[in-house]
């Protein structure tokens, strides 16, 4: 099966230098993952708030890439399959670390 949601891939300028939702409120993440629709960045399932999920839930963007340090791999919420997103995101700084 191939991804039917490719098209929604694009450059994006990373919203924070850690999950947005965390940072403002003082808790942790695991690791960190970018919506490469918009530039939200959010935290992973293995997170206590699941920030990245919680996104694609509210704006149905499918499409996240594995975003600490920057891995170049993504990963359709819709099909949940691994997806090509081309060169990895740089990021614009060290990232914050609290696990």
């Amino acid at each position: 099966m191939t991804c039917s949601h490719l098209n929604t891939i694009a450059h994006v300028t990373p919203s924070a230098a850690g999950c947005e939702e965390c940072l403002k409120t003082g808790s942790w993440w695991v690791h960190l993952r970018l919506c490469r629709e918009c530039g939200h960045v959010g935290c992973c399932d293995d997170s206590p708030n699941r920030h990245a999920r919680a996104h694609f839930k509210a704006t149905r963007h499918p499409i996240i890439e594995g975003y600490d340090p920057p891995e170049g791999w993504g990963w359709c919420y819709i099909d949940e399959q691994e997806v090509d997103v081309g060169a990895p995101t740089p990021h614009p700084g060290p990232i914050p670390r609290f696990f």
